[in-house]
């Protein structure tokens, strides 16, 4: 499955073999443990991002009161929570996807999941400066 391919076909998938993990180690051969524990731990860093993500939403939203107008508090810590939510999900779907294709002796799966985060945060790093350098204060 590619990146286009997957959308919410993929989320499904990655949600209905999270709840059944043995359904994975049912498929294929058992590859390396080091191999496994990397895809885990590449899981793990994900859902780091997901929750700095979220913690950084929320607090753009309780600490940046006096200084941001409402609607632009708002688009800043809505696209911070947007992006941890996102985060989250591919990390499931990417962690799932990986250990399928391990096991099965495939070629890893591609993802333009990680560039297209790193656009997400270049663009509110961006806003953030914007709002530094010409204060939009409520």
């Amino acid at each position: 499955m590619s990146d286009a391919d997957g959308g919410l076909r993929g989320v499904r998938e990655s949600a209905r073999l999270w709840f059944a993990p043995a359904r994975i180690q049912r498929e294929g051969t058992t590859p390396d443990y080091r191999f496994s524990l990397a895809n885990e731990r590449t899981f793990l860093a994900w859902i780091r991002t997901a929750l700095a993500l979220i913690g950084g939403g929320f607090a753009v939203d309780q600490f940046l009161t006096d200084h941001l107008t409402h609607w632009v508090r708002a688009v800043l810590a809505l696209a911070l929570l947007a992006g941890g939510v996102a985060c989250t999900l591919r990390a499931v779907n990417h962690w799932v996807r990986c250990e399928r294709a391990m096991r099965q002796g495939t070629d890893l799966p591609a993802s333009r999941f990680p560039a297209a985060l790193a656009l997400l945060v270049t663009v509110l790093a961006v806003a953030m400066v914007a709002v530094v350098l010409f204060g939009w204060a409520g």
